[in-house]
């Protein structure tokens, strides 16, 4: 199977809600990171299916262990490792998830189609979505957003009839108090629609706007208007023939008013000097105060020099911790990569012939027909020992055309060490063989390569493409009583044709 870095139809969005499936939610077409419908699948080696976007964050910050496979107590290094470049889009899933039926989770939305369309053509555009008011935060559907911002919002900002200047909404009756343009109404004429700016101006000219009299601190109670009179004859006029009451009356306002001063001048005076002596004495606790204060922030400087001190040491301790769990983790992996090579060298052969034993056949059989491993992936075996790596890749449920109904058996040409040296394309004859445990009719496959296929040309990834037979065993010959499987195990052998090599 061919190896991709990257999703050439990349998505930053996690799996579909499972909310949106019109009929009955299959595991099969789930992430199993975000545990929502796949988006845009990708199928890793040893089988799981992920989003593009589940799967590109969790290899993000280096190899995983695929937690499904864990679950499921199938775990196998290496092809249990999720890693960069070890998975690849899977399209047949995409199609078979973009078919399915789909509604809209909105309330009250009676779309439906197909998840495709829904991706398409009307996801983030439904009507019926919920969407947060940018000014309020209030939670509104996408179609009564502009009637709330143009309406109803507390927070919308408005554009002042009279002064044309902008403020928010709540705080109207507050602009209203002091927009200049504001409109006014004169007491003394009613005149209406006077600018605020203006009112004062207007009343100082009005003629019937009337005001108390300038003496009515001597005790007149009269009001007076604006009259075009000089103000020596508006005070004859208003006084007329009792400028003598006003006389005595200023006198005597003015013999009580000298007599309350002195009044208060030796109250102050005696203020003054009981001030004084309070002064004196906060001064004398001020000192105090500031001779306390300096020990204090002596103290609490030391205190802080310590504290940074001691922050810097537990920082370099922080960071010696994180160095030392990073190496850790290096070294963890790649105790799990110098195993998984250990594993894959004792299992190799370097003459050709390999024979793959594939053991709990019918629990591997079961995860296949459900989806959870639809494939295996042998050990790499060699023509010699600096000849060409291969392996093989099975497929217990059928894959494309046997899919269902057939054991399909591929065989893949790997990268290796010597490819510099050998001959290519690959033109080996091979023969794949289900042996029959009583040794007498094993099922046979051979096929020469189409050395035009990129299947058979030198790698340019860890693995070419797989090329094989799909419809290499009937999978009704294992489910009746056979020789092929024994004691739960079933043995695959393969035979490269040294002829020219």
């Amino acid at each position: 199977v061919m190896k991709i870095i990257r999703d050439p139809n990349n998505s930053n969005k996690p799996g579909f809600p499972k909310k949106i499936l019109a009929n009955k939610l299959q595991d099969k077409h789930l992430c199993n990171i975000c545990l929502k419908i796949l988006r845009r699948p990708f199928q890793a080696q040893c089988g799981h299916r992920f989003c593009s976007y589940c799967f590109n964050k969790a290899v993000s910050s280096g190899p995983q262990k695929c937690s499904a496979c864990i679950k499921e107590d199938i775990f196998e290094e290496p092809t249990s490792i999720l890693k960069k470049g070890c998975a690849f889009p899977d399209n047949a899933a995409k199609r078979e998830v973009e078919a399915l039926e789909a509604v809209c989770i909105n309330e009250e939305c009676s779309w439906t189609g197909t998840i495709k369309e829904y991706e398409a053509n009307h996801e983030g555009r439904c009507d019926f979505r919920i969407l947060p008011c940018p000014s309020c935060k209030e939670l509104l559907r996408a179609n009564e957003l502009e009637r709330h911002n143009e309406r109803e919002c507390p927070e919308r900002t408005l554009n002042c009839k009279y002064c044309k200047e902008p403020f928010h909404f709540k705080n109207i009756k507050a602009h209203d108090e002091i927009c200049p343009k504001y409109p006014m109404i004169c007491e003394g004429c009613a005149k209406k629609k006077i600018p605020r700016e203006k009112y004062v101006d207007h009343i100082k000219l009005c003629t019937k706007f009337r005001t108390p009299c300038r003496f009515h601190v001597v005790g007149c109670d009269m009001t007076v208007g604006n009259l075009t009179f000089s103000p020596s004859i508006r005070l004859h006029i208003h006084f007329g023939s009792t400028n003598i009451f006003l006389a005595s009356a200023v006198g005597a306002a003015l013999e009580l008013q000298l007599h309350s001063e002195k009044t208060k001048v030796a109250e102050l005076s005696r203020h003054c000097q009981e001030l004084e002596l309070k002064v004196s004495t906060f001064e004398n606790i001020v000192c105090v105060l500031n001779r306390e204060m300096e020990r204090s922030a002596t103290t609490m400087e030391a205190y802080n020099r310590q504290h940074r001190l001691d922050q810097d040491k537990i920082e370099i301790l922080n960071n010696k911790v994180r160095q030392l769990e990073r190496t850790v983790g290096l070294r963890d992996l790649s105790i799990v990569e110098m195993e998984a090579k250990m594993r894959d060298m004792s299992a190799a052969t370097y003459d050709g012939v390999f024979v793959w034993k594939i053991s709990d056949f019918s629990k591997k059989r079961q995860d296949a027909v459900a989806g959870r491993a639809p494939a295996m992936f042998s050990p790499a075996f060699y023509t010699n020992k600096y000849g060409y790596k291969m392996c093989l890749r099975i497929y217990l449920n059928g894959d494309g055309t046997g899919r269902g109904t057939h054991l399909s058996l591929f065989f893949v040409v790997m990268r290796g060490h010597s490819d510099a040296l050998l001959k290519w394309p690959f033109n080996q004859k091979v023969t794949l063989m289900l042996l029959d445990q009583n040794n007498r009719e094993h099922i046979i496959d051979a096929f020469r390569p189409d050395i035009s296929s990129s299947s058979f040309q030198r790698p340019v990834s860890d693995m070419n493409i797989a090329s094989g037979c799909p419809l290499f065993c009937p999978l009704s010959k294992l489910d009746t009583k056979n020789s092929y499987i024994r004691d739960d195990t079933i043995f695959i052998k393969a035979i490269v044709d040294l002829t020219g090599l």
